[in-house]
């Protein structure tokens, strides 16, 4: 089979759950003052890093997809368990927000966090697994360091947000920060 539907399904089930969480952000009502926007403050910022992962995972999807010649029923069946956390992010976004990320909030926005990191894990095994230990994608990610080292610092936030909000949100923006820039292992192996 061919991957364009899957591209295709993919990326517009991304745009939605942008599209969700921004709307998520609710018009303040008051005296059209620039301290009105300021109780939106934790939902702003909520959203800013969850549009970030969201784009993350978008673009390293959309590299991934580049090293994909077909795809199979676990192939689909994986990437529909991606999208299904991808999907639950919103949920967690607003509710971190409007709660001020209060620890059980934040324990609950980082374990949406690490099943979304697992699912891709499963992605990609499901897309190596097809396509061979010598494809393009293996030679790509080899051993995957940053994906391991992302695993730990989103069960260290999760841990920590019992502690600190601030330590656990911490967490997050650090594994954020690594993936920012596409991997760029994939670029190379095409190139």
């Amino acid at each position: 089979m061919q991957k364009g539907r899957l591209e295709a399904f993919s990326d517009g089930v991304l745009a939605i759950i942008i599209t969700i969480m921004v709307l998520e952000i609710k018009v303040p009502h008051g005296k059209e003052a620039l301290e009105d926007l300021l109780p939106l403050l934790p939902v702003f910022l909520s959203y800013v890093l969850s549009f970030i992962y969201v784009g993350i995972y978008w673009n390293n999807h959309h590299h991934m997809m580049h090293t994909v010649t077909t795809v199979n029923g676990p192939i689909l069946w994986a990437n529909m368990h991606l999208l299904f956390w991808l999907s639950l992010v919103p949920f967690v976004t607003g509710w971190m927000g409007e709660n001020h990320f209060g620890p059980q909030t934040m324990a609950l926005y980082g374990f949406i966090m690490l099943m979304c990191a697992v699912a891709y894990f499963i992605l990609q095994r499901q897309i190596i697994n097809s396509q061979g230990p010598d494809s393009l994608l293996a030679h790509a990610i080899g051993n995957d360091q940053k994906g391991n080292i992302s695993t730990v610092l989103y069960i260290i936030g999760i841990s920590c947000s019992w502690v600190s909000s601030w330590i656990s949100g911490a967490m997050f923006v650090a594994v954020a920060l690594m993936w920012l820039i596409p991997d760029k292992r994939i670029e190379r192996s095409i190139s």
